[in-house]
């Protein structure tokens, strides 16, 4: 009975907040209390569901009381258990900088209870067991990631929303197709029920197909090679908050999603299947590098790096290894943190120093060295440097790589490290180290009066949090590699998640 109370609170704590939050949307300082207070909370449910499922390896909830397969499952094993836990901790860190990057006019219009609401529809595809109502939360997501896009209505930001839209429809379309003909083949659409009808399925051929059809939908969510054109055009129009949210969560679902189905559903011709995401994987990686290097606005570098490293997650899941699904695990985590972390500092820098554009911007070192340290700690994380949390993950990836030959990934992965590297340092260079354009102010008053105290408390207190939580892994990496490695041994052995499901 207490695995039927806490396996819903991730879901329903954001729609009782959304809910509130909109009673009092005339009430600026109640709607910022009732985000805040509705973060803490889900924070605290989020790590209280973790340390439930830590316990017990996985955890089912029926319901209605209706068991597998006919009624639905909500599951949480490890990897779904540190996934909400990471969106809980990351959300509590946006709703404390949107007090001072959201402004009046997008508060009023609804943008805490929109936010809540995505994470909800986040966490419901995290947690669910059943492909029509992860079909159902990704809609959802859809909803509430459009309206997030379009609050404040300018020019720029439709037309990065109308993008985002209109190529998320069509990915929703087709997962909707291969929802249909996945029914049609097991007339189930429980996900380990799903599973164990496929292994009698005796068209591989068909199986295949359908897998594809779930690739390419994916593939859509997670901008991977060539499927990714949307997102640099989307992900930098909207206020800092909503992007870095986006940056840090969306399209890591996706790749939640594209490892729970490749290691669960999708297994029957992994020499085709997975020899297909590792070439999308190293495609991705190199095109989203190469992107990054030949921007000069701090965060289309950001957002087009987003595509980057997903090509290491995609790694991962190809590998098929437990020792790779260890490193996609590690990374996406790792990633959540300090891609999130590394659009916050960008939103700083823009408030400081008035643009995002590189070329306008300067000084920012000389003035708030504090700035540029948590900079370097979020930039040396991504790029891998020891011993901070991104070094691990992409050892992990290439350890896994060294152990079955794959010469070739292991040589892109670095290679695009050093590349990932060169457009942090052009960052660096640039936005902190060099000074000020000419016509530009150029010292600390002139700086200062582009912000306030308070504010400024509010914008890097959710920056200090995840530079920290970035060196912590880094330094004492034992707990999340040992929770990445149960998680990577539940996907590898997924008869526990399969019996965990269909339990009478």
């Amino acid at each position: 009975m207490a695995d039927h109370i806490l396996l819903p609170l991730p879901l329903l704590l954001p729609l009782i907040f959304a809910a509130i939050g909109m009673v009092f949307y005339k009430n600026r300082t109640a709607q910022r209390t009732i985000a805040i207070t509705g973060s803490i909370l889900q924070l605290g449910a989020a790590g209280w569901l973790f340390s439930r499922i830590w316990s017990e390896e996985i955890i089912v909830a029926q319901l209605g009381n209706w068991a597998a397969p006919f009624g639905i499952s909500i599951v949480g094993d490890t990897f779904s258990g540190i996934m909400v836990l990471s969106v809980a901790l990351t959300g509590f860190a946006i709703f404390i900088y949107s007090l001072a990057d959201i402004d009046k006019k997008r508060e009023h219009f609804g943008y805490y209870p929109a936010l809540n609401l995505l994470t909800m529809a986040v966490n419901g595809t995290l947690l669910t067991g059943d492909i029509f109502n992860m079909f159902v939360w990704f809609e959802l997501m859809l909803i509430s990631a459009f309206m997030l896009l379009s609050l404040g209505n300018t020019r720029k930001q439709l037309e990065g929303t109308v993008k985002y839209v209109v190529i998320n429809l069509f990915s929703s379309a087709i997962f909707l197709a291969g929802v249909g003909l996945l029914y049609g083949i097991t007339g189930s659409l429980n996900m380990a029920d799903v599973a164990v009808k496929l292994e009698a399925f005796d068209n591989p051929g068909l199986i295949t197909t359908i897998s594809m059809l779930f690739l390419v939908s994916f593939g859509l969510k997670a901008a991977v090679f060539p499927l990714f054109f949307w997102l640099p055009s989307s992900y930098h129009t909207p206020p800092v908050a909503i992007s870095a949210f986006f940056a840090g969560i969306l399209t890591k679902v996706a790749i939640y999603v594209m490892a729970r189905f490749y290691t669960l559903i999708f297994i029957q011709d992994v020499g085709y299947t997975h020899t297909i995401l590792l070439w999308i994987g190293g495609l991705t990686m190199v095109i989203g590098v190469l992107g990054a290097a030949a921007q000069y606005e701090f965060r289309k570098i950001l957002s087009i790096h987003i595509v980057s490293q997903i090509g290491y997650m995609v790694m991962g899941i190809a590998l098929f290894t437990p020792m790779a699904l260890l490193g996609t695990v590690f990374f996406v985590v790792n990633q959540i943190f300090v891609k999130m972390n590394l659009f916050l500092i960008s939103g700083v820098a823009n408030r400081l120093g008035g643009s995002f554009e590189l070329k306008e911007l300067g000084g920012i070192y000389r003035n708030y060295p504090w700035l540029g340290v948590l900079f370097l700690i979020s930039a040396f994380s991504l790029a891998g440097f020891p011993p901070l949390s991104g070094f691990w993950a992409k050892f992990t990836l290439v350890y896994a790589g060294l152990e079955i030959g794959a010469w070739v990934i292991i040589g892109v992965a670095l290679a695009v490290s050093i590349l990932t590297l060169f457009s942090m340092v052009k960052i660096w260079a640039f936005a902190f180290w060099k000074a000020l354009p000419e016509g530009h102010e150029a010292n600390t008053s002139d700086y200062t009066k582009r912000i306030s105290t308070r504010d400024l408390v509010y914008l890097v207190a959710p920056i200090v949090l995840l530079a920290g939580l970035t060196v912590i892994i880094g330094v004492f990496p034992e707990f999340l590699y040992e929770v990445s490695e149960r998680a990577a041994n539940q996907l590898m052995g997924r008869t526990d998640y399969i019996e965990a499901v269909l339990r009478p």
